[in-house]
């Protein structure tokens, strides 16, 4: 936990270094391997209090995976999620240099935490509810959605499924159970418990997962949540993403513990710290986390530690406040290249396979936006119809719409 500042009568939280800094995490005191795996259904909500004080990790420093929260996965599973999570990763990049250059209004990378979406919706069965914040696009690709798709909405043309009523980033995809991103945080926490909540009553073999940041945890909508889950044994899975930086605004200013995993103890829920940047760890303990939900033993909280690497958005300079390598130091490495290590520890990829899947993604990104951009680009359209407006919200439209739709339409 960063120090405090004695600010007169109250204690002001402050990041561990600010610009001009030298950076210096230390290492990990949690090895893989440390903890024993629970039994998912059985296990009380307090037998957990060592899995939310420390760390669950299976890949160590040397590509090996040690322990008993070990997926196990096939090596095509796991070049399969290392492909997703390079796709992501470029496709963020091409994103982002569309946006610097115009083709783009505004852009958020999730350059860091790719393991998070992609891991813990692998884990999840297609039936399974997504709500996401704009850090998990990643869930979109395991779900199958096609890059000219997401660049449409992007964009913001006429192919743009949402019609132009979200910032780009805000996707939403009906096909794979991805609800729409919220532009105020925090919200889709209490709303993705209402939906389990639904899927129960339902008598349905569906789970939801949501992710919250650490600074919007702060935010009443994130408590209303657990209690929510709480008392109502909800089969909802609900991660705290804490990637130390709420826009500039640092974990230390949200909680007060040092801590996000063990805030789900006091509601009487299961609680796990997690390795953020440890793709098999977030594979397992999603994977534990649905089966405990789906068996009715209610909600798991999850604390995904992990950092974010890049801006916040393409708004943002972190140069601001805090050091330019920073995340560099940060212990639990790159995401990416841990899976890749790994697979090619236990001979099932090599440097010369990756730089291929590299250039191979990097082209069909190039294409995707040739295609995309047939629909309409930033500056000169077409756009979404201003019929749209009123479209999609009422089952049948209105009479008082209907005349406005008229009226504007010169109908």
């Amino acid at each position: 936990m960063g120090s405090k500042k004695d600010n007169g009568k109250i204690s002001v939280p402050d990041a561990p270094f600010r610009p001009g800094d030298e950076v210096d995490f230390g290492s990990w005191p949690w090895k893989p391997g440390d903890h024993p795996m629970p039994d998912p259904i059985s296990t009380n909500y307090e037998e957990t209090e060592d899995l939310a004080k420390g760390l669950v990790r299976v890949l160590d420093d040397n590509g090996d995976a040690i322990g008993e929260w070990d997926p196990k996965l096939t090596p095509d599973e796991l070049r399969m999620g290392l492909e997703h999570m390079v796709r992501l990763r470029i496709f963020d990049d091409r994103m982002m240099k569309m946006q610097r250059t115009g083709l783009l209004s505004f852009y958020m990378r999730s350059f860091g935490e790719e393991a998070v979406a992609i891991a813990q919706t692998m884990a999840l069965n297609e039936n399974d509810w997504i709500f996401p914040t704009y850090r998990q696009p990643g869930a979109q690709f395991v779900r199958g959605r096609d890059m000219v798709s997401m660049i449409c909405h992007c964009i913001g043309n006429e192919e743009d499924n949402i019609k132009g009523r979200q910032m780009p980033v805000h996707y939403s995809y009906r096909d794979g159970r991805f609800i729409s991103v919220s532009s105020p945080v925090g919200t889709q926490f209490s709303q993705a418990v209402g939906v389990s909540l639904a899927s129960s009553y339902k008598g349905l073999d569906e789970v939801t997962i949501t992710w919250i940041g650490d600074g919007a945890s702060a935010e009443g909508d994130y408590h209303y949540a657990l209690n929510f889950a709480s008392v109502f044994c909800a089969p909802v899975i609900l991660n705290v993403v804490n990637n130390q930086w709420a826009i500039s605004t640092h974990a230390n200013f949200a909680s007060g513990m040092g801590n996000f995993s063990t805030r789900g103890l006091p509601y009487g829920l299961a609680s796990i710290r997690v390795d953020g940047n440890d793709f098999l760890a977030l594979y397992s303990v999603t994977k534990w986390a649905r089966e405990r939900a789906a068996s009715g033993s209610g909600a798991t909280h999850i604390e995904v530690l992990t950092y974010r690497a890049g801006a916040h958005s393409s708004s943002d300079d972190p140069s601001r406040y805090r050091p330019g390598d920073e995340h560099t130091k940060w212990p639990g490495g790159d995401p990416i290249y841990r899976l890749r290590d790994h697979l090619v520890k236990i001979g099932e990829w090599t440097e010369e396979k990756h730089t291929e899947l590299e250039e191979r993604i990097d082209s069909e990104v190039v294409e995707a936006y040739k295609e995309a951009v047939k629909y309409g680009d930033l500056a000169n359209g077409p756009y979404p119809s201003a019929e749209t407006i009123f479209t999609e919200v009422y089952e049948e439209v209105p009479w008082h719409l209907k005349e406005q739709r008229d009226e504007l339409m010169g109908e």
